[in-house]
């Protein structure tokens, strides 16, 4: 049902996006391009999400310590195997992605390898888990899709102009706002989503690893680091940032207050709270 509403609202937002950049004719055609990419989306988003950040599978040959903790936990989670993957960045950060538990890939960077203990990074690999087990990964992956295609959308509306339903030019003041507005909307609807889902992913990745406090020590560890050491590959694509374990853009003022997740202080809380009442 989640999946069913954003793309309604994605679709809604592409068509509201057409009919200022288009008049009547725009918004048929940004309809047509919103119900073939949300079906691109579906099948494919997760391949175009893993390919932005050249992420490489991995096995229990390449990296066998790795899979058999994974393994392990998916287990634990009575979730299929999902694949492995590692990227080569020095930032540490993790995500899921895929369309069902069945069709599932979780991936981590070699940063949060060399950053985290053995028990902090299981906390972290099973909060990822946690968002397979909780289906929230299509959502995930398709809200970043589609939020990346807005941008572009907003961006051509921007250089290009529009016309309205007489052939003549549209009101440039209508297309900046148009081209402010929508990636702003589409950010509050993956915000909106985002934040209940991190929470719920921390309670079930404390629940299948068993330890709360490793994964409230490992969030605190990716946080303090990753303040000065960016993720390239999110940096370059900002509308996946909200799939991470952490935002990687997060920062003060506006950033920082239509950011994805939760504040770490808040996550860290809640996280030591359950190992209280374990």
């Amino acid at each position: 049902m989640k999946t069913a509403i954003l793309m309604a609202a994605i679709t809604a937002l592409f068509m509201l996006m057409g009919r200022l950049l288009g008049g009547q004719s725009g918004m048929m055609i940004a309809l047509l391009v919103a119900l073939g990419m949300n079906f691109f989306s579906y099948w494919f988003s997760d391949k175009i999400v893993l390919k932005m950040y050249k992420a490489q599978e991995v096995d229990e040959t390449t990296a066998p310590h790795f899979v058999r903790m994974v393994r392990e936990l998916a287990e634990r989670a009575k979730i299929p195997m999902p694949k492995v993957y590692l990227i080569d960045e020095a930032a540490p950060n993790a995500f899921a992605t895929g369309r069902n538990p069945d069709h599932a890939a979780v991936a981590a960077t070699t940063g949060i390898m060399r950053a985290l203990s053995e028990r902090e990074l299981r906390g972290v690999m099973a909060h990822e888990l946690a968002h397979v087990r909780h289906r929230d990964i299509l959502i995930s992956t398709i809200s970043a899709t589609m939020a990346g295609a807005i941008g572009m959308l907003a961006n051509f509306g921007m250089m290009f102009g529009g016309r309205s339903d007489d052939g003549r030019p549209a009101n440039p003041i209508a297309g900046i706002l148009v081209a402010i507005l929508a990636p702003l909307a589409a950010s509050l609807i993956q915000m909106a989503i985002s934040r209940a889902r991190e929470f719920e992913a921390d309670r079930g990745g404390a629940e299948i690893s068993g330890d709360p406090q490793a994964l409230a020590s490992a969030l605190q560890k990716i946080h303090r680091i990753s303040q000065g050491v960016p993720l390239e590959a999110a940096e370059r694509h900002p509308e996946t940032a909200q799939m991470m374990i952490m935002n990687p853009l997060s920062g003060g003022g506006l950033r920082g207050l239509f950011s994805t997740h939760p504040s770490t202080e808040e996550r860290v809380e809640r996280l030591l709270a359950l190992a209280v009442g374990r």
